[in-house]
Formats: C-alpha cells, sequence, structure tokens
C-alpha cells in the first residue's frame, strides 16, 4: 500500500533547502513545547513530555549568519532523538506533504495478539479512506466497485505511513504532488459523511447520504468507517495541510476534525447497503484482449474475460456471449486481436461483468500491439479454454 516512515533516511536532509517558517510550523503540529529564545531571531523547543533532553534551536529565517549553523544543528538532533514525532517532524521536511491522522480509543485488555489486530484493522481502515478520497477524483457514484480501482491505488505507492501502536494511533504522509486533490476530496467527504449520518440519526432519513455523492460520500468511504470504528470506543480523523504548500482552493486553512462513534454503526451501514442497491448498471461498448475463454459444450453459449482496453473503468471483465459472438472472439483471440462488445456493465459483483453482450467486433490494432497480444497468447496458452466439461467461471 505504501511505504513506512522507518524508511525515510534523514540524512539526506539538505539545511540548506529547508524552511524555518515550515520546520516551526511542523514542530508545532506534533506537539513540540516552544520554550521561549531570542525574540525574532530564533524559537527554542523541546519534544513532547520532554523525555529525551532533546532542545532545538530554530531560527524564525535565514536573515541571521548564523540560521545555516543552526538549521543543521536542529536536524541533527531531530535525528537522533528517540521521541516518534521527530521522525514525523523530517518527513514532513523532506515531502511536502499533507497528513491524515487517525486516532482511536480501544480497550486495552494487555493482550499482543489484539495489539497485533488492532493494528491491522487500523491499516486495513486507513488504506480503504484514501484509496476512496481518490475514487472520487475520477468520478461521483455511489458505488465503485472495480472501477477506477487501479488509478485510484496507484497513488498509494508515493504515501509514507508510521508505526499503528497498538492500532490506536497512525498518520498518513500524502505526497502533494501525487495525492493532494484525494485529500482535499476525502476531507469534504468527511464532513459530509459526519452530517448525513446526524441527520439520519435525527430523522431517520437517509436523503442526506444521497445527497452526500457529489461530496464524495460512497460505499467504499463507509465500508472504511465501519471498520475504524468496529469495537472501538470512538475514533477522530484529522487532516492538517503540508505547510510548504498551504490549503488546497476551497478548503479550510485549519479543517475541524472529524469524530464517529460506535452510535453512528447503523446509519453507516444502512448508507453502504444502499450504494450497492441504487447503483445502477452503465450501458458500454467495451473494447479489449481476450485473456480467457469457457463454455460448458463444444457448441452453444461461452463466457469470456477480457483485458479492458476502452470503454469501461475496470481492467479486466466477464461477458457472456451467445454462440456466434463466442466463436467470433475466439478467432480473434487466435490471430491476437481485440475484440469490441456492446452490453451494460453490472454493478453486481462490482462492475466486473457484462450482460448481454451482443455484436463481437474484430479490432485491427498496430504491429507492435498485436505482436504484444500473441506474445500474451503463447506465454498463457492455459487459459484457452475453450474445452467441455466445467461451469462457467465466475469472477
Amino acid at each position: 500500500m505504501y511505504r513506512p516512515t522507518d524508511e525515510f533516511d534523514a540524512r539526506l536532509l539538505d539545511p540548506a533547502e529547508v524552511d524555518p517558517a515550515v520546520l516551526n510550523a511542523l514542530l508545532a503540529r506534533h506537539g513540540w513545547r516552544r520554550r521561549g529564545g531570542a525574540v525574532g531571531h530564533y524559537a527554542r523547543w523541546t519534544p513532547p513530555g520532554g523525555a529525551d533532553g532533546t532542545s532545538l534551536l530554530v531560527p524564525h529565517d535565514r536573515r541571521f549568519p548564523d540560521s545555516a549553523e543552526l538549521l543543521a544543528e536542529a536536524l541533527a538532533a531531530l535525528a537522533r532523538s528517540v521521541a516518534p514525532s521527530a521522525r514525523e517532524v523530517l518527513v514532513g521536511l523532506a515531502v511536502p506533504s499533507d497528513e491524515v491522522r487517525w486516532e482511536r480509543e480501544i480497550p486495552d485488555d494487555g493482550s499482543g495478539a489484539a495489539h497485533w489486530v488492532a493494528q491491522e484493522q487500523l491499516r486495513g481502515a486507513a488504506r480503504s479512506m484514501l484509496i476512496a478520497g481518490a475514487l472520487g477524483t475520477y468520478a461521483r457514484a455511489g458505488y465503485y466497485g472495480a472501477r477506477h480501482k487501479r488509478q485510484a491505488e496507484g497513488f498509494l505507492a508515493d504515501v509514507l505511513v508510521g508505526p499503528a501502536s497498538a492500532g490506536r494511533r497512525l498518520t498518513a504522509f500524502v505526497p502533494v504532488r501525487a495525492g493532494r486533490g484525494a485529500v482535499a476530496g476525502l476531507q469534504r467527504a468527511l464532513h459530509a459523511a459526519r452530517d448525513a449520518t446526524d441527520y439520519q440519526r435525527a430523522t431517520g432519513g437517509m436523503d442526506a447520504f444521497d445527497a452526500a455523492v457529489e461530496l464524495g460520500v460512497c460505499h467504499e468511504l463507509t465500508q472504511a468507517l465501519i471498520a475504524l470504528v468496529r469495537d472501538v470506543e470512538g475514533v477522530r480523523i484529522t487532516v492538517e495541510w503540508s505547510p510548504a504548500a498551504g490549503a488546497p482552493v476551497g478548503c479550510p486553512a485549519r479543517p475541524e476534525p472529524v469524530e464517529f462513534s460506535p452510535g453512528d454503526l447503523p446509519a453507516l451501514q444502512q448508507a453502504a447497503q444502499r450504494y450497492v442497491r441504487d447503483e445502477p448498471s452503465l450501458p458500454v461498448r467495451v473494447t479489449g484482449a481476450v485473456v480467457r475463454l469457457r463454455r460448458e459444450r463444444p457448441c452453444g453459449p461461452g463466457a469470456v474475460r477480457l483485458r479492458v482496453i476502452t470503454g469501461a473503468d475496470v481492467v479486466q471483465v466477464r461477458v457472456a456471449l451467445e454462440e456466434e459472438d463466442y466463436r467470433i472472439a475466439a478467432h480473434a483471440h487466435l490471430v491476437g486481436l481485440p475484440i469490441r462488445v456492446t452490453g451494460r456493465l453490472e454493478s453486481r459483483g462490482g462492475f466486473r461483468r457484462i450482460t448481454g453482450g451482443c455484436d463481437v467486433t474484430p479490432v485491427q490494432v498496430d504491429e507492435a500491439e498485436r505482436d504484444r497480444l500473441m506474445k500474451s497468447l503463447q506465454e498463457n496458452l492455459d487459459f484457452f479454454e475453450e474445452a467441455c466439461g466445467g461451469p462457467l467461471a465466475e469472477d
């Protein structure tokens, strides 16, 4: 999903490229305490609790001759510090990032196994929530299923994530360059989900959840919230913008944290089910390469699986075809040509199936693409399953 902050090498930071104002803002954000300092010259900071005895002198700006030296000493002290917040500050300096922070109130039974489970639950829910935020940058839908999933997951490779201590706290550093749109969308969607949940709990109506789709609320987000809240006493989600980049257009400079509790679960569960139930199927005309064929008898209808090239925002789809269309698809597969097929992309199963498939037509491609398709066929002959004897494979 993402890289742990432990992979970050603090020695790669160049003091000459560090903005003192950004360093001061990050120290304040991560709980460091300002203990005075020469007014207008520098500030003295100590870590939360002052446990490791670290003390930093950070200049206000670069006007004074000793500013570069003070910055170098501050970075070196942060790199040596055992305070977890020190590494978070260094990460924020190295990669201009928006931060998403999850905090959960978990009953402590003292069990190491319970802590491990809680950590995995928190990481999984956080991952799903970031993906839900990214999905909203491609389209608005109550239920995405497999649509846009690969693109939405793509930016996670650049996200840095700190340790999930006992499943209680987790911080994700989302680079502004790769994920600002996802974080800004997530911030709006979380507040809309909170408002819709309050409305449902007060009135019993689900209308606010329907309207919230335009603000990024969806099945995927509500499922992530359910996973966060289940088996805990409460969850608090905070979004903070990169000090170097400032707030996105249209977003508050200091977004209010959003909180959810177990009492919100019934409303969130109803919304999640409603989004899946109400999302309609879509008429599509898909072009794709056949990667699998199967039918129960040597003659008659069959099913093919396509690697989608154009026409639908999914990676692969399964299509049920009548005998003649199936025969055309099989021949196209043998000669290394993709096909074009018309039908309806069904929401059932996560938009991975086309029903009513018809008008199958081979599509001409350039020689390079055709060679690539033929090579794929030769490497995956076991996928060419026109033999009899098995039920149609379901996704």
